[in-house]
């Protein structure tokens, strides 16, 4: 779809809610915790712009007005693209969140996702909620078509993996989290994630057992909210099984689900589904410290670029010589 240009003054006010990041040369990924994040290497980012929070449901809201934009999650599957789908599963709809209420088994997802018809951006929960009283909060259910096409009309882009790991770190290069090596920094809870036992305790001591208002915790040292927890965020990075040393061994070339070919990643376990993977980056609300530790600048997590969740939202950035 051609989104309509946004005006000169929209685009001189496109930096006025981002944050500079002077750019540098870091310590990406970890050698403590999942293998996915190893091994640590340098990298160097340049500068740019980037969004101060994840976009909001206001700001989503302001782009499907000024477009028409209509989400992955509101349009009904094409079946050739899933083979092997049962037909009654093949309607529009996004995957939600539903805690079981006893301890389950935490190697299968299934027992706390549900994939709910009618689930959107407008309706989170399903098709009788809404997101009045969200407006601050993340926008989710959006895939990765859904935050490109954002980002175009607003004359932005997403963030490489490396560019976004940088500004959550916020200048403490090789700090565990965005704010040192504590969790939670003199007794205060530092991001939304989760505490109790996950999926069927949630103990909700950050005073959120859902997604939260976008500064509702203290930025980090570039001055960015939510960078960890509250939701995962895209980035532009294509999945691979460890950093760049090994990244060649996790790429074919599969059918697009959007038309076309790249190189692109795919979910191995699954290799008659050839569908696209990108770089998750930060955490989110369902992150705990006995499941999914990815409340971390260094974690990260592969998601299907077909896929919208009930904890994944987006940021965007602007680099030197954007039009915006």
């Amino acid at each position: 779809m051609d989104l309509p240009e946004r005006s000169d003054v929209e685009r001189s006010k496109a930096r006025d809610d981002m944050v500079f990041v002077p750019g540098g040369t870091f310590r990406m990924g970890s050698n403590d915790h999942y293998p996915e994040e190893a091994p640590v290497h340098r990298v160097a980012v340049d500068r740019f712009w980037i969004d101060r929070t994840p976009v909001t449901n206001r700001k989503f809201r302001e782009f499907v007005n000024a477009t028409g934009h209509v989400t992955f999650a509101e349009i009904k599957p094409d079946a050739k693209d899933y083979p092997g789908a049962l037909p009654h599963m093949l309607k529009a709809g996004s995957l939600v969140f539903a805690p079981p209420r006893h301890a389950v088994d935490l190697r299968d997802w299934s027992q706390w996702w549900t994939f709910k018809f009618g689930a959107n951006w407008r309706r989170p929960y399903g098709p009788r909620s809404s997101i009045s009283g969200l407006d601050d909060h993340p926008v989710v259910h959006v895939a990765y078509c859904d935050a490109l096409a954002y980002a175009q009309w607003a004359g932005k882009e997403l963030p490489t993996e490396a560019e976004w790991e940088f500004a959550a770190r916020g200048g403490l290069d090789g700090a565990e989290f965005a704010w040192g090596d504590e969790l939670i920094a003199e007794g205060r809870h530092m991001a939304n994630t989760w505490q109790g036992a996950f999926p069927h305790q949630n103990l909700a001591s950050d005073g959120y057992e859902r997604t939260s208002p976008v500064m509702a915790f203290r930025p980090n040292g570039y001055g960015l909210y939510d960078m960890i927890g509250n939701v995962w965020e895209w980035t532009a990075d294509w999945w691979s099984a460890r950093h760049e040393a090994d990244a060649e061994k996790a790429c074919c070339v599969p059918r697009n689900p959007r038309g076309g070919a790249q190189a692109l990643s795919y979910d191995p376990r699954l290799p008659e589904i050839r569908i696209a993977r990108k770089v998750l980056k930060g955490g989110s609300h369902l992150c705990a410290p006995n499941y999914c530790r990815r409340y971390r600048p260094a974690a990260r997590h592969a998601e299907p670029v077909d896929t919208s969740t009930s904890h994944v939202g987006f940021r965007c950035v602007i680099r030197d010589g954007s039009k915006a």
